[in-house]
């Protein structure tokens, strides 16, 4: 793991918006199309507010989530809906989007066909995550019903999750789609979550899920 610490927030979304935005042309220069998988939450917005305006080709660039909330897209609390308002824009809009939320009741009805659609995406060129102060990552939570599973090295790509605390259903990349990403960077912001990821590197997954990356990602704290 690589910890990289900020004077401040906004001088560490900058930093990461331009590293990802190099990461992404150094892959579309060695690659037809780059895969780039980023978080849903309140941490990343600004980022995306940086990034959706980075000069490079966006049309060979396939966005998807790391998950969703079980919800319509247009809902406040999909995550589909913060990509759209604040990274699939200005120059962004011209990126492919890869959904992880079809119209259905549960998401188990359409778990398959959403899989189908993100295994050409695998490895994950860059994997942006950030972290719950419980050191969730993704929808993998500590407690999750389906968190065994999702941390089993032949888990299927995704996941549908029910966890306490989470008021809907969620989807979620697994742990597997999550270890094989090219490059992995997580976003933390605060002493509480900086605590939590010092914990989190001395126990199991099973106890903290974000340890599943840490050993190959890079970290970004700011207070």
């Amino acid at each position: 793991m690589e910890f990289i610490e900020y004077p401040d927030r906004e001088m560490m979304m900058i930093d990461l918006a331009n590293r990802i935005a190099g990461e992404l042309n150094t892959c579309l220069r060695q690659h037809d199309w780059a895969s780039f998988a980023v978080p849903g939450g309140t941490t990343p917005g600004p980022i995306f507010d940086d990034l959706c305006s980075a000069d490079l080709d966006w049309s060979r660039v396939h966005v998807m989530l790391t998950d969703e909330r079980w919800v319509p897209e247009d809902h406040e609390r999909s995550n589909t809906r913060l990509l759209r308002e604040r990274l699939l824009i200005d120059r962004a809009s011209a990126a492919t989007y890869v959904p992880l939320y079809k119209p259905a009741e549960t998401p188990e009805e359409v778990i398959d066909e959403l899989s189908e659609t993100i295994r050409p995406e695998m490895p994950i060129s860059i994997l942006l995550l950030g972290m719950g102060a419980d050191m969730h990552t993704a929808s993998l939570f500590p407690g999750a019903d389906r968190l065994a599973d999702a941390l089993d090295r032949n888990a299927p790509p995704l996941m549908a999750m029910r966890a306490p605390g989470a008021p809907e259903p969620r989807i979620t990349l697994t742990a597997p789609v999550l270890r094989s990403a090219m490059s992995t960077h997580v976003v933390i912001t605060g002493a509480e979550k900086r605590a939590a990821l010092e914990a989190a590197r001395h126990m199991k997954p099973a106890e903290a899920p974000i340890a599943t990356v840490l050993s190959d990602a890079m970290v970004h704290w700011a207070e």
